[in-house]
């Protein structure tokens, strides 16, 4: 991204017949920009995850290191800078990708033994600042990274974060490398902090939505202090209505359709965090770390806060895509998500992140697809 220097209009500067030369302050100023480029879409990552997650229950920062000699990639396929071989793909260079994460914890856990209910992939274009994300539905059957197969969300419980990196990594021939984990109370916290968000309710979610807010308001230590949605129609939602909408699943569509309000939360506070202040930004991000596990550190986002502004959600789509899928029981392993096939949703999802023709998915993708087929049918 191309910045301008400030000029310091000194009375030198101005008599002085050649080109201006950088103090040693503003060279260590443009240095650290650059180094820290990273931490600038680490804002951005951070606000979306703490308004995807539903379910959580989580009082505490929970800090899970992951070392990139545990992250799998497929063949042919690696993340810049990485030294375990490979590369990254021509249609993936100056991309980031990133692993959201929501676990079922009632507990305040955020490592392994709890279930990834929300999965998110967030894909960033360095160049654009363009956002896309895909959330991967929890039931789909999956190889969960050590060739056994089952739901996808069952990953993260078996093996934390480093696993469900990898289970996305070799089932969709992707580079992820870090992570945020964030937890229930942040949800509410970062609605509120905005004043709120816009959000269409129609009829089929009102009761849904104000019977979830018991539920939602007790886990928070909020017990019965809600306001009950009393009208549908586009209107603002605070923190707790928010998050209680979000968790809807009971309406036509069942998780298909939460998955899609997960998404219209996001691109709802990301709405308002464009109009945000300094100080609000600040005060969302030090109460989700309160409640966040990531690979990520928290100075280098605060220093960039304001930076979330230039970041613009321009699509966001499901895994399994809605016309290669298909539901069903998997002896063993209870109702599941099918993808049909997926080595064909692979080559539609790095059509829709990275706008490649015509992808060839690895060798590796290919098996875990013929596996699938035998095991489900599908």
């Amino acid at each position: 991204m191309a910045t301008k220097n400030n000029e310091t209009k000194t009375s030198a500067a101005k008599t002085a017949g050649t080109k201006k030369r950088m103090t040693k302050k503003e060279r260590k100023a443009r240095q650290k920009k650059r180094m820290i480029l990273f931490g600038v879409e680490a804002v951005l990552i951070v606000v979306l995850a703490v308004i995807l997650f539903l379910v959580t229950k989580v009082d505490k920062m929970e800090a899970t290191e992951i070392d990139e000699s545990d992250i799998t990639f497929n063949e042919g396929i690696s993340s810049e800078g990485s030294t375990t071989g490979g590369e990254v793909p021509e249609s993936m260079k100056g991309y980031r990708n990133i692993a959201l994460f929501g676990v079922d914890s009632r507990t305040g856990a955020l490592g392994k033994g709890t279930l990834s209910d929300t999965i998110i992939v967030a894909s960033i274009n360095e160049d654009t600042k363009e956002v896309r994300l895909v959330s991967v539905f929890r039931d789909t059957y999956l190889n969960l990274s050590n060739d056994t197969y089952n739901k996808a969300n069952s990953a993260y419980s078996k093996g934390g974060p480093k696993q469900a990196i990898n289970m996305l990594n070799m089932n969709l021939d992707l580079n992820i490398t870090d992570y945020v984990t964030v937890g229930f109370q942040g949800v509410v916290d970062t609605v509120d902090a905005l004043g709120g968000v816009e959000i269409d309710v129609d009829e089929a979610e009102i009761n849904h939505l104000n019977n979830y807010q018991v539920g939602t308001s007790e886990a928070i230590g909020r017990k019965n202090q809600f306001t009950r949605v009393t009208s549908t129609g586009l209107q603002t939602l605070d923190g707790i209505q928010a998050t209680s909408y979000c968790r809807i699943r009971y309406t036509a569509g069942d998780d298909f359709k939460r998955a899609e309000r997960q998404r219209e939360v996001i691109q709802a506070i990301a709405a308002k965090v464009k109009n945000a202040s300094a100080s609000q930004l600040n005060d969302i991000a030090n109460k989700v770390f309160s409640q966040t596990a990531t690979s990520l550190e928290l100075s280098e986002i605060l220093s960039l806060l304001g930076d979330v502004k230039d970041y613009t959600i321009v699509a966001t789509d499901g895994f399994p895509f809605e016309d290669m899928r298909a539901t069903g029981t998997v002896p063993g392993k209870g109702s599941c998500v099918m993808p049909v096939s997926l080595e064909s949703n692979v080559v539609q999802l790095h059509k829709f992140l990275f706008n490649t023709d015509g992808y060839e998915p690895s060798a590796n993708v290919r098996e875990y697809s013929a596996k699938i087929h035998q095991d489900t049918g599908k």
